[in-house]
């Protein structure tokens, strides 16, 4: 089936006609600009148990297809254990039930410089492979008068980085929640990646990497930008 056909077979599977951009899970280049995760409207409707039931269903489905003896004791688990990953794990980043709640604390100690955090880890799975994204955020922000504990801007990372993926659009979604959390503009974004989609298929490009970038606010200062470089460049 072409990539085609596929768009127009799931547009109408799920009650779209055809009013959908499927080109970005099917092109490998393309990113759209939007800072959303393209979401059906009935995304939640089922229950994670439901979900799991469903998926696993599909898994073993296509390791049959491929195969593979699903009776045999090490893959007899393998389609409920793939299934449990998806909506539990890697991708429960999608429902926005597991989104962190980001408490604020008032800055009474006047700390009006920027804060870095970096070399925050990063675990994620491309959208056009479902294979992972691995590297790490570096994230500033100066005060606004609040200031956020500093595990949590760990977890926004982690909420946005468990779901399928393109690293442009990581970026924008983890600098627009600090912006909203924050309420202010003065945010730096830098996230450095490895994409298993280019290191283990395709080209089979072990040395690459992604960098992608967003600087809003004070830092669209140069001077301001040099400091966070000179940050999270030191050792």
């Amino acid at each position: 089936m072409k990539p085609q056909e596929i768009s127009s077979k799931l547009a109408s599977k799920n009650g779209l006609n055809g009013h959908t951009n499927m080109m970005d899970v099917i092109d490998d280049h393309i990113f759209n600009g939007k800072i959303e995760t393209p979401m059906l409207p009935n995304a939640f409707d089922l229950s994670d148990d439901e979900k799991i039931d469903q998926i696993a269903d599909k898994v073993a489905d296509i390791l049959t297809i491929l195969g593979l003896d699903l009776t045999d004791d090490s893959l007899r688990n393998t389609p409920y254990r793939v299934a449990k990953m998806y909506v539990k794990e890697i991708f429960s980043g999608l429902n926005p039930e597991n989104k962190p709640n980001a408490q604020m604390f008032a800055n009474s100690y006047g700390y009006n410089r920027m804060l870095v955090e970096r070399n925050i880890t990063l675990h994620s799975y491309c959208e056009h492979h479902l294979v992972p994204i691995i590297g790490k955020v570096h994230v500033a922000y100066i005060s606004n008068g609040h200031v956020i504990g500093l595990s949590k801007i760990n977890r926004i990372v982690r909420y946005f980085a468990k779901r399928p993926q393109v690293q442009e659009r990581l970026t924008e979604q983890i600098a627009q929640e600090l912006k909203e959390v924050l309420n202010t503009q003065d945010v730096a974004v830098v996230v450095e990646a490895e994409h298993f989609c280019v290191i283990t298929r395709g080209i089979e490009d072990g040395q690459s990497s992604t960098v992608t970038s967003h600087f809003s606010g004070a830092f669209e200062d140069v001077k301001n930008r040099e400091e966070f470089f000179r940050h999270v460049d030191a050792k």
